[in-house]
C-alpha cells in the first residue's frame, strides 16, 4: 500500500497515572494526505493520546494499527520505525542548542552511522540537511547554532528532522502558539506540501479558525474520552466549543463595573539594547492595561525589563510615587511586582517539583521556621486552598507540575503570585496554548485582581483578548509604543494598523 493511502487507527486506548484515569477506551483514526484536528479542553487527554502513539508511554491498553496491521509501539524508537513523528509544543526541550542546524536535523542518522566508526563525513551531513530544508522551501543556514534561532526556526528544524527520516504521520502539538501570522502562513504552506506527498498530519491547536483553514477532519475529546469524530466542514465552530466544554459557552470575558483609581505604577524611558526603545507607560489602581502587538513587537522584552529580568535594560520605574531599583527579579518581587512569563515551562514553573512547591515558591519564608525549617503542613494547607480556589485539576498538591495539562500549569504559574499578593501583575501571553474553558478562568482571575485594586499589565498578540479584558492599551511595533488607545473607543482594525507600523494620517 502506498503512502498516499496510509491509514492509522488507535482502538480502545486506555491509560492511567497515579490518581488519574487519563484515557478511557479512546478510538482515533487518521489518513495519509489529510490533516486531522485533535482538540479538547486542557486535560482532555489529547496530548496523552499522541504520546501513546509516539511511544512515550508503554503501559496503555488497546491497540494501534497501521494499514490494517497491528503495530507494536511501546517506545519512541518503535514509533519512528513505523513512520510516526511528533513535534512537541516546547521545541527547546527537543533540540540540542549547542549543535548546528544540520547536526540537529540529521541527529538520528548520525547517531546510527557513528556506531563502530571513528569519523563522520560532516560535509555530507550538511549537504543532506540542506537538501531536506530546500525540499521544504526553508532556508536556514545549516552551520548556524540552534541557540541562535528564533522559535519559529527551531520548529522548522524539528519538522525537518522528522522529514529526514521516513515520516508517514506527523503530529504537531500547538505548532502556531509561538508564531507570528507570517510564520503561521509558512507553516501552513509546509503542511499542505506534506499532505500532497501523502503524509498524514495530526494538528493539535486551540485556535479554531486555523483548524478550519488547514484540516479536513476533526476529533474532539473531553475528560479522556472521544466525543465526536467528523469532517470538520460539517461541524460549526460554536458546536466545537460546546463539545469541548460539555456545555454552552456564555460570555467569555467577565463583566467589570469598578472604575480605575489614581496612577499607581509608572515606567519612564525604558530602553533595552535594540529590543525596547524609549517606552513609557502608566497603570491606575484597579486598571487592566493591554500591551498589544504582533509576535516580535517587543512585548516580552518590555515585560522582562519592567520585572528586572534583563541586565541591559535602563529606565525608571515608580510604584505609588516611589522610585524602584529593579536590578533583578528578586528585587522586583520584594518591591511588589509579579510576572507570569510567556514560556511557562522554562520560566514560570518548576516542572519537576510538586504543585505545592510551585505555589509557595514566591513566599517560601511564610512557611519556614528559623529561616531554614520548612513546615510541610502549612505549605500543604496553603496550596490546597489555592488549588481549590483556582480549580487546578491535579491528583494532589504533591503531583509534579510536569504531569499537568498546559492550562493547569498556567494556573499554577499564576497561583504562586496570588499567594504573594503583589501590587503589580504583569501577564505575558497568559492564555497561550490553553483551551477556551481555561482561558475564561484566567480572564476571571485577571479581572478579580483588578477588582482588588491591583495594577495589571496584560501583554497579548490576540487582539480579541486585548479588546475583551482591558480598559486601555498601548500598541507596540518594533520595540516602540506606537499608540495609546482607550479600549471602548477602538477596534481590531485600528489596533492592527498600529501594530503593523501604520499610522493614521
Amino acid at each position: 500500500m502506498n503512502q498516499q493511502t496510509s491509514r492509522l487507527e488507535m482502538k480502545k486506548i486506555s491509560i492511567a497515572f497515579p490518581g488519574v484515569q487519563a484515557l478511557s477506551e479512546v478510538d482515533f483514526m487518521a489518513e495519509g494526505g489529510r490533516a486531522h484536528a485533535l482538540i479538547g479542553a486542557n486535560g482532555a487527554g489529547k496530548s496523552t493520546l499522541m504520546k501513546v502513539l509516539a511511544g512515550a508511554y508503554d503501559h496503555y491498553t488497546g491497540s494501534i494499527h497501521i494499514d490494517g496491521a497491528e503495530a507494536a509501539i511501546r517506545t519512541p524508537k518503535e514509533a519512528k520505525q513505523y513512520g510516526i513523528q511528533i513535534v512537541y509544543q516546547e521545541v527547546d526541550t527537543a533540540l540540542i542548542p549547542n549543535l548546528t542546524v544540520a547536526e540537529n536535523i540529521m541527529l538520528e542518522r548520525t547517531v546510527h552511522e557513528m556506531k563502530g566508526r571513528q569519523w563522520m563525513n560532516w560535509a555530507d551531513v550538511h549537504r543532506s540537511a540542506k537538501a531536506v530544508l530546500e525540499r521544504m522551501n526553508i532556508y536556514i543556514p545549516t552551520r548556524k547554532l540552534v541557540s541562535e534561532l528564533s522559535l519559529a526556526e527551531k520548529q522548522m528544524v524539528l519538522i525537518a528532522r522528522s522529514m529526514a527520516t521516513k515520516c508517514r504521520f506527523l503530529v504537531l502539538d500547538e505548532p502556531t502558539a509561538p508564531l507570528s501570522q507570517m510564520e503561521t502562513e509558512q507553516l501552513f504552506r509546509l503542511v499542505r506540501l506534506l499532505k500532497s506527498e501523502g503524509v498524514g498530519v495530526i494538528f493539535i491547536s486551540h485556535r479554531l479558525p486555523e483548524l478550519y483553514e488547514i484540516c479536513e477532519d476533526i476529533t474532539i475529546m473531553r475528560d479522556g474520552q472521544l466525543v465526536i469524530r467528523e469532517a470538520i466542514a460539517s461541524v460549526p465552530q460554536q458546536r466545537v466549543v460546546e463539545h469541548m466544554l460539555g456545555a454552552k459557552l456564555d460570555g467569555q470575558f467577565p463583566e467589570r463595573t469598578s472604575s480605575p483609581g489614581e496612577i499607581c505604577f509608572e515606567a519612564r524611558g525604558i530602553v533595552d539594547s535594540g529590543k525596547v526603545n524609549d517606552v513609557s507607560l502608566n497603570i491606575r489602581a484597579g486598571e487592566i492595561v493591554g500591551l498589544a502587538g504582533l509576535v516580535g513587537a517587543g512585548k516580552t522584552e518590555l515585560c522582562r525589563a519592567l520585572f528586572g529580568a534583563s541586565n541591559s535594560a535602563k529606565g525608571e520605574v515608580y510604584l505609588r510615587g516611589r522610585k524602584l531599583r529593579l536590578g533583578s527579579p528578586h528585587v522586583a518581587v520584594r518591591s511588589g511586582l509579579a510576572l507570569v512569563p510567556e514560556e511557562r515551562r522554562r520560566e514560570g514553573v518548576f516542572v519537576d517539583e510538586s504543585v505545592a512547591s510551585n505555589l509557595t515558591a514566591a513566599v517560601l519564608s511564610r512557611f519556614t521556621s528559623w529561616g531554614t525549617w520548612l513546615s510541610r503542613s502549612k505549605e500543604k494547607q496553603a496550596s490546597a486552598q489555592m488549588i481549590a480556589s483556582l480549580g487546578i485539576k491535579t491528583p494532589s498538591e504533591g503531583a509534579k507540575v510536569r504531569n499537568l495539562s498546559g492550562g493547569n500549569q498556567q494556573k499554577v504559574a499564576i497561583g504562586k503570585w496570588l499567594l504573594a499578593d503583589a501590587d503589580v501583575y504583569i501577564f505575558d501571553e497568559p492564555t497561550k496554548g490553553v483551551d477556551v474553558g481555561a482561558k475564561r478562568d484566567i480572564y476571571e482571575l485577571v479581572a478579580g485582581l483588578a477588582a482588588q485594586g491591583k495594577c495589571v499589565l496584560y501583554a497579548s498578540s490576540e487582539l480579541s483578548e486585548i479588546l475583551g479584558i482591558t480598559d486601555r492599551m498601548y500598541v507596540m511595533y518594533d520595540g516602540e509604543i506606537r499608540k495609546e488607545l482607550t479600549t471602548s473607543q477602538t477596534n481590531e482594525e485600528e489596533i492592527l494598523l498600529y501594530s503593523t507600523g501604520g499610522m493614521v494620517e
